[in-house]
C-alpha cells in the first residue's frame, strides 16, 4: 500500500513538473517569436532555475516568479555596482556609476508597483512599469558610454538584468 502511495505521489510530482516545464517552454517560445530582443534559450533557463518558476501553473504565476526574479538581480546588479564604486580602476566613472545605482533602485520600485499590478490584474499599468524597468541597465550603459566613451564595467550584468525584466514584461503582454 505504501509502495502504491508513493508510486502515485512521484507520478503527480513528475506531472506537475512536465506541465510547469511545458508552461515555461511554450510561454518562452510565444515570448520570443512576438519581441525580437527576448532570447528563447534564455528565458528557459532563467526560469528553470527558479524555484518559483518551477512550480508556476499559469502565464501569471511565471509572470509573478519572474518579475522577483527580476527584482532580486536588480538589486544584486546595484551591489556589484556599489562595491565597483568603492573599489579602484574605474576613477572618472564614479558619478555614473552612482546614477546606475539609483537607476537601479528606480528599477526595483517599478518591478514592484508592477508586481501589485498583476496580483490585481491591472496589466496595463504593470507593462508601464515593465517597461520603465527595463530601461534602466539601457540607461546605465548609456550615460556611461557617452560622458565618458568608456565601456561601463557592468555591460554583462546590465545584458543579463535587461533580459530578466523583459521576460515578465513580454509575458504580461500575453495575458
Amino acid at each position: 500500500m505504501k509502495f502504491l502511495v508513493s508510486l502515485v505521489m512521484c507520478s503527480l510530482l513528475l506531472n506537475g513538473f512536465a506541465s510547469a516545464q511545458t508552461l515555461i517552454q511554450d510561454s518562452c517560445k510565444k515570448a520570443a517569436a512576438k519581441d525580437r530582443q527576448m532570447k528563447y534559450d534564455f528565458c528557459v533557463n532563467s526560469l528553470t532555475q527558479d524555484p518559483q518558476s518551477k512550480t508556476a501553473t499559469t502565464l501569471e504565476g511565471l509572470v509573478l516568479a519572474s518579475t522577483k526574479n527580476a527584482a532580486v538581480k536588480t538589486m544584486n546588479v546595484k551591489g556589484i555596482v556599489e562595491q565597483i564604486i568603492k573599489g579602484k580602476g574605474y576613477e572618472g566613472i564614479e558619478a555614473e556609476l552612482r546614477d546606475c545605482a539609483e537607476f537601479y533602485d528606480d528599477a526595483n520600485d517599478n518591478l514592484n508597483t508592477a508586481l501589485a499590478s498583476v496580483k490585481s490584474h491591472d496589466y496595463e499599468t504593470a507593462n508601464v512599469d515593465f517597461s520603465a524597468a527595463l530601461d534602466v541597465p539601457v540607461n546605465c550603459e548609456d550615460g556611461i558610454k557617452e560622458r565618458k566613451k568608456q565601456k561601463s564595467p557592468v555591460t554583462n550584468e546590465n545584458n543579463i538584468l535587461f533580459q530578466k525584466i523583459l521576460i515578465p514584461l513580454a509575458f504580461t503582454t500575453m495575458l
